[in-house]
């Protein structure tokens, strides 16, 4: 498996423990002002890219979703409006945001449409071929091994199935480059601290982008891993991009 220089960025440089022990403990630590934090950094845009990730599936029409580092289920709420597949589950790492987004699922009385999991992405437990289609919304730089994470994918997706990949990445014109830069390192930072008390995650975020292999490179790794009908979109003068690929 390869190594990429995103998969050795930890939120918590002193610590011991190895990436996906700390990311679990990171969203554990914002679970209770993550949704709030989303919205209000990305000005709501965030609820956009997701909306036009899962239109990636609409003519695929998948029946059972799986949504890897779902968080506080976002994106399989969405999908579930949208797609209305028989069901979705949702896997994630953090106790603390599937707590949140079981309460979410609740409110809303799509227990019976909606499940979630403590799963990790890189030893999924499902049978092989078990998925119409994969969703995983800004949780692919959070893998410890990415190549491994997106080979799990592939196994538990049928054949024909699709992925599809919601990352940030780093807009290349200009004068959104200077600003998205000052934001990354000095508002959202100070930010996350005011609000969650934990300015490591911010800096993490930028961090891990910085270090993403992405765009070409990207989809360059769904090539090599086997994945077929790639293609990519960016989204915002490039601040975030789709990535899909299929079985």
């Amino acid at each position: 498996m390869t190594e990429f220089a995103h998969d050795t960025v930890v939120p918590y440089k002193g610590s011991a423990l190895n990436k996906k022990q700390q990311v679990a403990d990171m969203f554990d630590d914002i679970a209770f002002r993550y949704d709030f934090l989303n919205r209000f950094l990305s000005a709501g845009v965030d609820v956009r890219w997701r909306k036009k990730a899962i239109r990636q599936l609409a003519d695929k029409q998948p029946r059972l979703l799986l949504d890897v580092a779902t968080g506080t289920a976002d994106m399989a709420i969405m999908a579930s409006g949208i797609l209305h597949p028989q069901k979705i589950t949702g896997i994630d790492i953090s106790d603390g945001m599937l707590e949140m987004g079981r309460k979410k699922i609740e409110k809303l009385g799509l227990q019976k449409n909606i499940e979630l999991l403590n799963g990790d992405s890189e030893t999924i437990n499902f049978k092989n071929d078990s998925f119409d289609a994969v969703t995983v919304a800004f949780g692919v730089r959070n893998f410890e091994n990415l190549e491994k994470g997106l080979l799990e994918i592939k196994r538990v997706l049928k054949p024909g199935g699709k992925l599809v990949v919601l990352e940030f990445s780093r807009p290349k014109m200009a004068g959104t480059k200077f600003f998205y830069n000052l934001y990354m390192k000095i508002v959202a930072p100070n930010m996350g601290k005011l609000f969650s008390k934990n300015r490591s995650a911010y800096q993490y975020l930028d961090e891990s982008i910085k270090k993403f292999p992405e765009g070409k490179d990207f989809t360059a790794i769904l090539d090599k891993l086997g994945y077929s009908n790639i293609y990519s979109k960016p989204l915002s003068l490039g601040i975030c991009s789709i990535y899909c690929g299929e079985k």
